[in-house]
């Protein structure tokens, strides 16, 4: 069995303000890593410029995190996408953050269902080849 591939990853330094009162990063901050990975990877297959064109977009209809370690700054933080499963109107993402100061531990894990949708009457839309093609490429058709 071969381990997964990260195709997108960004490194995020944490912020002073991202720790809350039990002195570690708060939960939401999380969400907001993983909504940066995820937006990155769009960026890199063309979502969004799709959803410019015409009207066809994702939308988040599902998110999970595990939290395996408390993250505290100072510290940098890798955050990295990837898409493990396609379906007919959705895909799943999955997530990781490894941390600099904790020798590249993963400090959390999670995943999201994304649902492609026409903006403009509010209805799913199935996965285009062209999308589906370069979500394959940029996977590296495993």
């Amino acid at each position: 069995m071969s381990l997964p591939t990260w195709p997108v990853s960004l490194d995020v330094a944490v912020a002073w303000g991202e720790m809350d009162a039990f002195a570690h990063v708060n939960n939401t901050v999380y969400l907001r890593w993983f909504e940066s990975a995820r937006i990155a990877y769009f960026r890199a297959v063309g979502v969004l410029e799709r959803m410019q064109n015409d009207g066809v977009g994702p939308i988040l209809a599902r998110a999970t995190i595990d939290f395996r370690k408390p993250v505290t700054y100072p510290d940098r933080v890798v955050v990295s996408a990837r898409v493990p499963e396609l379906r007919n109107t959705s895909f799943t993402m999955a997530y990781r953050a490894t941390s600099e100061a904790q020798g590249g531990a993963v400090v959390a894990e999670g995943d999201s269902v994304v649902v492609m949708v026409n903006y403009r009457t509010g209805a799913k839309v199935s996965l285009s080849e062209e999308l589906r093609a370069r979500i394959a490429a940029l996977e590296g058709a495993r």
